[in-house]
C-alpha cells in the first residue's frame, strides 16, 4: 500500500490512477517517457564528451575568406574539401545538418551549386547561417554538370522549351543558376 500524492488515502501500491480523486501516481519519467529517451540521451552525450578530456575549447569550422570574386557569387570558386574523421566530430549540428539539406537538393532535386546554397540561407528557405551553408557547399558530393543536364531534360519534355530557352532558364538569376559551362553542357549533352 501507498498513498495517494494528492488526497493521501491508502491506494494499492501498484495503481497508476487514485480510485477515489484520479490523480496520476505515475512519476515524471513514467508520464513523458518520450521526452526521457531525449534527456537521457542528451544527458549521455554530455558526459560521454566530457569523459573525453583534453582541452575545453573545440575547433569550430570556419568558412573559407572571401575574395573580391566571392563576396559577390559566395560559392563561383569554391572547391570541395575532404573532411578528415576526426573533424567530423568537432562539426557543429547546424553544419551537419546544412550539409545534408545541401546533399538532398543537390541530389534529388536537382539543383545548382549557387541555387543549393541560396536556399539553404534563404529567410523563405532553410534560414541557416552563411557559414553553415557554406560549409555544406564545399563539402556536399554531386555532379553538377549532371544536374544540369536532368534540369535541361526536365525543361525540354515537360515544357517543350528550345535549346536557347533551356539555357537561359539554366543560367537565370531567376531561375536554376548554373554556370555558363555546366549549362553548355548539358545543351550539349541534350537528346535531339
Amino acid at each position: 500500500m501507498k498513498k495517494c500524492k494528492a488526497c493521501q488515502t491508502e491506494i494499492d501500491s501498484k495503481a497508476t490512477k487514485c480510485p477515489h480523486c484520479q490523480t496520476d501516481q505515475r512519476s515524471w519519467f513514467r508520464k513523458h517517457p518520450i521526452l526521457t529517451i531525449i534527456l537521457g540521451l542528451f544527458v549521455l552525450s554530455l558526459t560521454g564528451s566530457a569523459g573525453k578530456g583534453g582541452s575545453s575549447s573545440t575547433a569550430t569550422p570556419t568558412a573559407p575568406a572571401k575574395t573580391a570574386e566571392t563576396a559577390s557569387n559566395p560559392v563561383a570558386t569554391v572547391q570541395p574539401t575532404a573532411i578528415s574523421e576526426n573533424k567530423q566530430a568537432n562539426v557543429p549540428a547546424e553544419y551537419k545538418s546544412a550539409l545534408n539539406k545541401a546533399t538532398s537538393y543537390a541530389n534529388t532535386m536537382h539543383m545548382s551549386k549557387r541555387g543549393v546554397y541560396d536556399q539553404l540561407v534563404s529567410d523563405f528557405g532553410e534560414k541557416f547561417s552563411a557559414e553553415a551553408a557554406q560549409y555544406a557547399i564545399d563539402n556536399v558530393k554531386a555532379d553538377w554538370n549532371a544536374n544540369a543536364l536532368a534540369k535541361a531534360e526536365t525543361y525540354q519534355s515537360t515544357m517543350n522549351m528550345s535549346p536557347s530557352a533551356i539555357h537561359n532558364q539554366l543560367t537565370s538569376d531567376a531561375g536554376e543558376k548554373f554556370t555558363q559551362a555546366e549549362a553548355d553542357y548539358a545543351i550539349q549533352h541534350l537528346s535531339k
